[in-house]
């Protein structure tokens, strides 16, 4: 009998799959605890390799992760829908609501690291925002944790000239945040554009977003323009692709 693509397939990936099917028809829940590399072993009669890399394969995908001295579980973590339109709404923050409340809904979001710094503008950063070799930028860095979950990394750089002594400059911006201050500044931002790709993390990234090195990532470049076309900010963010799902939702 001739032999099927899926019996050429390496004994992981196929292990992988079966455990993939098991999780998605519910057989294993959020929270879950999957079976270990002894139990896989003994049930497949493979190396102990193939089924840690088997393991891995789930939780490079999202849907597994390692507990220390625990095992491997089905992740528990609900994917964060991002309404990638709505987010930007001028009713949004223009009412001093933050943009992240289009998002997260109930679910507890915490920014539990900020670090504000004026800083030389690196040459991509200065063409985009029309500056002059001597001319700096206000440099707001920041990562945000949703249900203990860390999901993203953020840079937004913003002309010194434009927000020099304002609340922009401060940790905590205020309600409405950043776009509601430049509004008060009379740099209004009424025009948005976003450039998404994606890559594997750095080792930086995977340490701050709590995700193994087979998680790729996902990466926004939002720049803000006010009136009359003048870019006013640059957001750089860094997203764990398996907590997101992009939506747009506009009118044909």
């Amino acid at each position: 009998m001739a032999s099927t693509d899926d019996d050429r397939r390496p004994k992981y990936q196929r292990i992988a799959d079966s455990l993939r099917v098991a999780i998605q028809s519910g057989e294993y829940g959020p929270g879950d605890r999957l079976p270990g590399e002894n139990e896989l072993m003994a049930a497949h009669g493979v190396a102990r390799m193939t089924a840690r890399q088997a393991l891995s394969v789930l939780k490079d995908e999202g849907l597994a992760e390692s507990r220390k001295g625990a095992g491997v579980f089905v992740r528990a973590f609900r994917p964060l829908r991002r309404r990638g339109i709505q987010r930007l709404a001028q009713e949004q923050w223009g009412s001093g609501r933050s943009i992240w409340s289009a998002d997260v809904e109930n679910r507890t979001l915490v920014v539990d690291q900020v670090a504000v710094s004026e800083e030389e503008a690196e040459e991509r950063i200065g063409a985009v925002l029309d500056l002059s070799a001597e001319d700096s930028v206000c440099v707001r860095r920041r990562r945000f944790v949703l249900d203990g979950k860390p999901v993203l990394l953020a840079t937004s750089y913003l002309p010194t000239s434009v927000v020099a002594g304002s609340a922009i400059t401060q940790e905590d911006t205020g309600p409405g945040g950043t776009y509601a201050r430049l509004a008060e500044l009379g740099y209004k931002p009424v025009h948005f554009r976003e450039e998404i790709r994606s890559r594997m993390p750095t080792r930086d990234e995977a340490d701050q977003l709590s995700i193994s090195a087979g998680t790729p990532v996902i990466l926004i470049c939002r720049t803000a323009f006010a009136d009359e076309g003048r870019p006013v900010e640059i957001n750089e963010m860094t997203l764990d692709a398996a907590s997101y799902i992009l939506e747009y939702d506009f009118d044909a």
